[in-house]
Order: C-alpha cells, then structure tokens, then sequence
C-alpha cells in the first residue's frame, strides 16, 4: 500500500484537512505550509487521486511545456530547462505535458481548446513567435522563458544576455585583450529569430567598440562533426586574437578536444570565456571562466509564476518581464 494523505499530514507537520485543502485549493493555506506540505508529497512519493482533485478543483492539474528540438539546438543544454520546468511543476502537484509538434500554433490551440492543460510554459521563444498569438486568445494563463518582441500579456523570463556580454568584455578589457573572437550561435538561430544570439552579440560588439577593443564575431556550427575544422578556421583567420568567447553550447562542450588537438594552452596563448550553467560545466568537464546561463532558475521562476496565476486568476498585478543578472564564475581560464 502507498503512502496516504495521513502520511503526507505527519510528515510535514500538519492536519489532514490542511493537506486536502492544499490539493484541492479549496482553502487558502500560507505559501510556507504549502512548500512543505509538496515537500512531504515528494519525499514520499504520495499521489493524490487525479479524477477526484480534477472534480474539486475543476483544474486538470497539468501545465503544457511547448518546446521543439531544432537541429541547430544542442539538446543536452535544452534539457536543462525542461529538467527545471518538470520539476518545479512536480513540486507544486502538477504533471507535464510536453508538445513538441513543429506546428506549435496548432498544437498550442488544440491543448488550450480542449482544456487539457490549466497552463502554459514556453520555451524555443522566437522573436516573432507565432504562437504568441494562440496563447493571448486562450483562456489559460501562460509563462515563458525567453524574449519575444512582445510580451505583453505573459509572465515573461529570461537571461540578461547583454549585460552578460558586456560583463565578459569588460573581464577580458581588464586584462588587457584588444584583439577577441567571439563564437556566436549557428546562424540559423540568427535567421528564425533566436533573439537571445544577437542580443550577446551586439552588445559584445558595442561594448568592444567603446572600451578601444577589436572583437570579430564568427556563427558557430551546431553540427558536432563540423565544430573541429569550424573553430580551426577562425583561429587561423584571427591568428592576432588573444581571447575567444564562447556563445555556442555544441562548440563550447567540444571546445577542450579541439584546442588540445590545436596545441592551444589555455590561458597561455588563449584566454577563453564561455557562456552556460555550472552543471553544463560538469557534465562536459568545461575548465573555462563563464557567465551562469540559470536555466534551473529560468524554469522554476516561470512555472511559480504560472502556479501563482492559476491559482489566483485575475487577482494578481500585471504580467512582468523579469531578467536574471549574470554571474560571472571566473575559473582560471583568462590572464
């Protein structure tokens, strides 16, 4: 036999009432009884009855996650975000469903339509995202990581990828580098509207310009068999570079391999920075200086937020546009 709601109760040091009140959000109960009441449920494994708590909560008790593998993506840095969004969901008794239809203005209505999430989460967002659209005219609130042109209408999550550019130049302008490369995302990404590569990209470029800094900006490739002769080439091409920054997760994981291979001592020839989170870093073995990417926090900030709406529909303030600062974790990697 599972455990039961009596279980959950003494675990987290409540009534059973308090627990059913939470599942059921028939009661409002503090956010901090709450977190232990999730923390209880998920240290036990407890699962309530889903038809049951559907019929007192008129919720499904799922979040949608829209997302699409694209082949210039590097999927071991897109699943960070999802591991963050279907956990965090977990903890606040949601299940995930995960869309990943390319025609995601479709997929997007016909999960909306049919009632089959209380919520959205967007990832992938594109600049001119078409599913922006869908999700104003649907009756379920929506969060997202990543920025559009317009995001008005959605909680809306993202990395302040200029701010960390700028704090990577201005690193390497301290040190004295006047000649950078920087390796950006394929093009591709430029050419569907990742805004995330030219917001890096331009603000590198501009913040080179004003510290008297040469920075000459390369796509990157996302195919793995391409990334060896792709980094060689523009080392060749900027033999006068002292520095090389990193905006490209593929070539960023293969980035130790080619260099050892090139004969290249990192820092002594080349001072490298590079843009990902921590675990990225373990996961490839990355010894590089980087800019925290966040993704965990990305992914909990949007779905908190998408609770928070579900939970209280139409009584909280305006829908904000939220930017994590970067954090520069220098590693040895500059001189």
């Amino acid at each position: 036999m599972g455990p039961t709601i009596a279980d959950v109760a003494r675990v987290a040091g409540v009534s059973r009432s308090t627990v059913s009140y939470a599942l059921s959000g028939k009661r409002s109960i503090s956010d901090e009884t709450r977190q232990r009441i999730f923390d209880a449920i998920h240290t036990l494994g407890f699962t309530a009855n889903a038809g049951a708590r559907a019929l007192a909560t008129q919720r499904t008790m799922v979040l949608g996650l829209l997302m699409q593998f694209e082949p210039d993506e590097f999927a071991p840095a897109m699943l960070q975000y999802v591991m963050a969004v279907t956990e965090t969901a977990r903890l606040k008794g949601y299940d995930i469903l995960l869309v990943t239809d390319h025609d995601g203005p479709a997929a997007l209505k016909r999960i909306t339509d049919s009632g089959m999430v209380d919520g959205v989460v967007l990832l992938d967002v594109l600049h001119d995202d078409p599913r922006l659209p869908v999700l104003r005219a649907a009756h379920q609130p929506a969060a997202m990581v990543g920025l559009p042109a317009d995001p008005e209408g959605m909680d809306v999550y993202d990395l302040d990828f200029g701010e960390a550019a700028r704090q990577i130049v201005d690193h390497l302008s301290d040190l004295g580098h006047r000649e950078i490369v920087l390796i950006t995302p394929p093009k591709h990404v430029f050419s569907r509207g990742g805004a995330y590569g030219w917001r890096f990209r331009d603000a590198a470029v501009e913040r080179a310009a004003l510290r008297g800094v040469r920075l000459m900006a390369h796509h990157g490739e996302a195919d793995t068999s391409r990334i060896p002769a792709a980094v060689n080439q523009v080392l060749d091409a900027r033999a006068e570079a002292t520095a090389l920054i990193v905006h490209n997760d593929a070539t960023a994981a293969m980035l130790p391999a080619v260099l050892g291979a090139r004969g290249v001592s990192v820092p002594d020839d080349l001072s490298v920075v590079s843009l990902y989170s921590a675990d990225f870093a373990r996961t490839f073995s990355l010894p590089y200086t980087f800019v925290e990417s966040a993704p965990g926090l990305l992914g909990q900030s949007a779905v908190e937020a998408l609770v928070r709406r579900i939970d209280s529909p139409g009584g909280l303030d305006r829908p904000v546009t939220r930017f994590i600062a970067p954090e520069l974790v220098v590693r040895g990697s500059t001189r």
